[in-house]
């Protein structure tokens, strides 16, 4: 499964749910903690350590441009530059490769027949796969 970027994360959240991000983050915060708040800190956190990445890169450029001279002192900022390059893309690497994988079991359940139509609330997102039945009593 390759990473998915921010974007294409966002994306498939979007149509998974059926409403905007703005919309869904809206809701979210106004629900108990559950499958809809789990995806959105991840892509949150996703967004984050890509603008990390892109903030991080551009201080490697700018440390290495044409006219700097690497000293001792620049050799340490470039060093924690390309540790915090590393730490951001392994970040991004296991946000983008558990939320695809999430996303990916999830899939849009259709409305009840006896709900109202007009209602605007958010539909939820259902498990692909039924979990196992757990048996009610213990086993001897």
């Amino acid at each position: 499964m390759p990473d998915l970027t921010s974007t294409e994360i966002a994306g498939r959240i979007e149509d998974l749910y059926g409403a905007p991000l703005t919309d869904l983050e809206a809701h979210a915060q106004d629900q108990p903690p559950g499958m809809l708040a789990a995806l959105l800190g991840s892509l949150t956190d996703l967004q984050l350590a890509e603008r990390n990445i892109a903030f991080q890169m551009d201080r490697l450029r700018e440390l290495t441009g044409p006219e700097r001279v690497i000293g001792s002192f620049e050799a340490g900022h470039l060093l924690d530059c390309a540790r915090r390059i590393t730490a951001s893309v392994a970040a991004r690497d296991a946000h983008s490769k558990a939320t695809a994988a999430v996303l990916q079991s999830l899939h849009r359940t259709p409305a009840p027949q006896d709900q109202a139509p007009a209602r605007t609330s958010v539909p939820s997102a259902s498990p692909a796969v039924p979990a196992p039945a757990v048996p009610s009593a213990p086993a001897r």
